[in-house]
């Protein structure tokens, strides 16, 4: 599929709305009102121990650094993409399986419907927006699965520490989960990412690379 470009004058455009729209979403979700009243963000950790909250500062930041390639292209391709997939399949699997799992009721009354699918379904639809705007230097393999797999060691630590400080699980489907469950759902978790890094790879060769251009490589 022959690469589709898009002017630099819209693409600037485009990614500053967007970035407009990360720190709307964020002043949204940092509010006095809904600080008061949600639990999760008034215990341990705050927000910062949520995977969403994380995600929307790996995804926003990204779309005015697009002088500084390197730290664009590592955010986006290591972070972003797979993160933002991963948040969004997650969170509506559970979801249907069982709200209470993920997304208590009682939230209903605490964070606008507007707000969850901002941080739960919007962000999958923008990562795929910046996929078509913008082309990406992927690193090499091995280098982006170890930064990939360090993260998710990092951030699956932060978790085991606020339920060893506070007695209280990130995510309610953990209170479920007997230690082997546990063990298995956070494994699985972090090895999901990897088909999802590849993915973004994948779809990006795809959509940018000439045609013809493969198949010299390959000889």
């Amino acid at each position: 599929m022959a690469a589709r470009a898009v002017s630099p004058k819209c693409r600037g455009l485009i990614h500053f709305a967007v970035f407009l729209w990360y720190c709307f979403i964020l002043n949204a979700n940092c509010s006095p009102e809904l600080t008061k009243t949600h639990p999760g963000v008034r215990s341990y950790g705050g927000r910062w121990k949520y995977l969403t909250f994380l995600n929307m500062f790996f995804s926003g930041p990204g779309k005015l650094t697009t002088l500084l390639v390197n730290i664009r292209d590592f955010l986006f391709t290591i972070l972003a993409f797979p993160l933002g997939t991963f948040v969004c399949i997650s969170f509506w699997t559970l979801y249907v399986i069982d709200r209470k799992l993920v997304y208590p009721k009682y939230l209903d009354d605490i964070i606008p419907l507007w707000l969850n699918h901002a941080m739960h379904t919007a962000i999958l639809l923008l990562v795929l927006l910046e996929l078509y705007l913008q082309p990406h230097r992927y690193p090499r393999r091995i280098r982006a699965v170890l930064c990939l797999a360090l993260f998710c060691a990092a951030y699956l630590a932060w978790v085991l520490w606020v339920h060893h400080v506070s007695e209280i699980w990130v995510y309610p489907i953990m209170a479920h989960l007997s230690p082997a469950g546990l063990a298995l759902f956070l494994a699985a978790s972090a090895l999901a990412l990897l088909p999802l890094y590849l993915l973004g790879e994948k779809l990006s060769l795809k959509y940018w690379t000439k045609p013809g251009t493969q198949k010299k490589k390959k000889k």
